[in-house]
């Protein structure tokens, strides 16, 4: 028999505030996701070395020392941002590997 998911969906109704917070953390979130793209970019190109998920997490501690705006938001919140360019790195490798013609992971803008 088939797993069954449930899924809800909740409107979000934000005061100003809010919106302004929210934004100020997903661009917080979109540098940190672009500067450890451009980390491993620069790793392979320079050493051949490439980075993984565990090198680049243990780095947010350095982050928020050279940048003390990364200590507003949650440790949990800055992993998130690092596991989703692990996975898709991930995805790109396993693509080639399968033969499928997959994307690079790209960098973010402000509309991505």
């Amino acid at each position: 028999m088939p797993t069954v998911h449930k899924a809800f969906k909740y409107k979000l109704d934000p005061t100003p505030e809010q919106e302004r917070q929210l934004f100020w953390t997903l661009t917080r979130c979109r540098e940190l996701y672009n500067a450890a793209l451009q980390e491993r970019r620069d790793a392979w190109k320079m050493q051949r070395v490439s980075l993984g998920y565990y090198e680049q997490k243990a780095e947010l501690p350095g982050v928020k020392e050279v940048r003390p705006e990364y200590k507003e938001i949650q440790a949990q919140v800055l992993q998130d941002v690092i596991l989703r360019l692990d996975r898709a790195f991930k995805t790109f490798f396993h693509g080639v590997k399968n033969g499928e013609r997959v994307g690079y992971p790209r960098f973010k803008n402000e509309r991505r």
